[in-house]
């Protein structure tokens, strides 16, 4: 399922920025190709509610690595306020996942965006079939 919302971010980060910005979910030792987005779940966690349904949140924090380091505040403000927009509502296995609490904040020239897409999931019942079973009943005359 985390890779599924990975793809999604990645697509919605795709269609606002282009292809000139490129994303990354696997850590760069060497050839960091800026400007550039780094998506990493960081905290997923996953809780009963009831019965076979679960909730699962998930907490992603997005990178942004720009591309002039002379205006790297500014650059990384504008990609947050983009970000905002374009990440708000993403496509996951067919179906439209918000995401939900949103923060953002620029670190050592660096934008870590911060978002949650959680999902309310359903566990299919793992239930053996039973086995044929056969019967003979006679009635006394």
């Amino acid at each position: 399922m985390i890779n599924s919302i990975i793809a999604g971010i990645s697509i919605a980060l795709n269609k606002e920025f282009g292809d000139s910005c490129k994303n990354y979910t696997e850590e760069v030792k060497q050839g960091l190709e800026e400007p550039c987005f780094f998506i990493s779940c960081i905290h997923p966690t996953h809780r009963l509610l009831r019965g076979r349904r679960y909730l699962r949140e998930n907490m992603f924090c997005i990178q942004y690595f720009p591309a002039d380091e002379g205006r790297a505040k500014e650059e990384c403000n504008a990609a947050a306020d983009r970000m905002v927009s374009c990440l708000e509502w993403i496509t996951v296995d067919g179906a439209l996942v918000r995401g939900t609490g949103m923060s953002a904040e620029v670190e050592d020239g660096i934008l870590n965006f911060f978002v949650n897409y959680d999902l309310l999931v359903c566990r299919a019942e793992d239930a053996d079939p039973m086995e044929e079973i056969s019967e003979s009943v006679s009635a006394k005359g």
